[in-house]
């Protein structure tokens, strides 16, 4: 990697929060709308140059789940939700079906129609991609659909359905040419990987590949100015999917059955707040005992 790689040379404007722990892929494309509508042109064969156009509606927090999503904004009347995965999980449509929930409701909060009313609601159309990173070998492109996780057999009623590339170096050769800051992350997750395969310790091969890269202009704008942030984040990230591979292997349902648990919380608040259901029915829909929802409601009614 030498001259020819200058089209690797990406300037990202600010700096990377420390007090977030934001994935590299998240960072690199959530502060740099002209990355964004970059990657966006390049999924969708568009020309669009006003990055200004972007409406970024990243749910931080998301209600139902534990996990934030990655990236989400509205264009051209198309909402756009984009997600990053170093491994492959079945359950990413039921997840997109959640994150959509969430951004509708958002949506719908901030206009005066109502879904009661006789008048048709235009919605920006859904458009659900994963950029996958992962080493399981994988093809190019591939689609995964909700329709495969309902337990009966039969056409269903509903359907979504979610585009996955794989963006490692050496695959999906026309997505990294027409955006060339996919392609550069793309090299300096190889780079990670080929410093690690040489068995150094994880720190120590990050902070070489971070140098390796600056020196051969992979990233050099963004990681001069976030170096600590960037291995940071590769730690974090490295944490993240060892704790789930051990919850994986373990077995252990502990953690699934507080996230529900918080999930019935978090919805019982947002009724109470919307104040149209009593405790009582709130109890109901939310399978959560009349008590907890009563001790919910009391700080709503000082």
């Amino acid at each position: 990697m030498g001259t020819k790689d200058k089209e690797t040379t990406q300037t990202v404007q600010g700096r990377v929060s420390r007090s977030v722990k934001d994935g590299m892929f998240r960072a690199l494309f959530k502060e740099d709308r002209e990355a964004l509508l970059q990657l966006y042109n390049a999924l969708n064969g568009t020309e669009y140059t006003d990055a200004a156009a972007l409406e970024i509606v990243t749910i931080e927090n998301a209600v139902y789940i534990v996990m934030k999503n990655d990236l989400a904004f509205v264009l051209m009347n198309t909402l756009n939700l984009y997600e990053h995965q170093s491994s492959v999980n079945a359950n990413l449509p039921v997840r997109f079906l959640l994150y959509l929930a969430e951004e509708y409701q958002r949506l719908l909060e901030g206009i005066e129609q109502s879904i009661y009313g006789k008048k048709q609601i235009r919605l920006p159309l859904p458009r659900c991609v994963v950029f996958y990173n992962g080493e399981e070998e994988r093809p190019d492109r591939w689609e995964m659909r909700l329709s495969d996780a309902f337990a009966a057999d039969g056409k269903a009623d509903a359907e979504l359905r979610v585009q996955v590339y794989n963006i490692n170096q050496g695959h999906s050769r026309e997505l990294m040419e027409k955006c060339p800051l996919l392609a550069a992350y793309a090299k300096f997750t190889a780079v990670c990987r080929a410093y690690l395969a040489r068995g150094m310790e994880r720190r120590a091969a990050y902070e070489k590949a971070v140098k390796y890269c600056i020196k051969h202009n992979i990233l050099r704008d963004f990681l001069r100015k976030n170096r600590a942030e960037v291995i940071g984040m590769l730690l974090t990230d490295f944490d993240a999917e060892k704790y789930e591979r051990t919850i994986r292997q373990e077995g252990v349902e502990e953690g699934i059955e507080q996230g529900i648990e918080r999930g019935r919380m978090d919805d019982a608040r947002r009724m109470l707040q919307a104040g149209r259901l009593s405790c009582e029915e709130i109890a109901e829909y939310t399978a959560l005992p009349l008590e907890k929802v009563r001790k919910l409601a009391e700080p709503a009614m000082v």
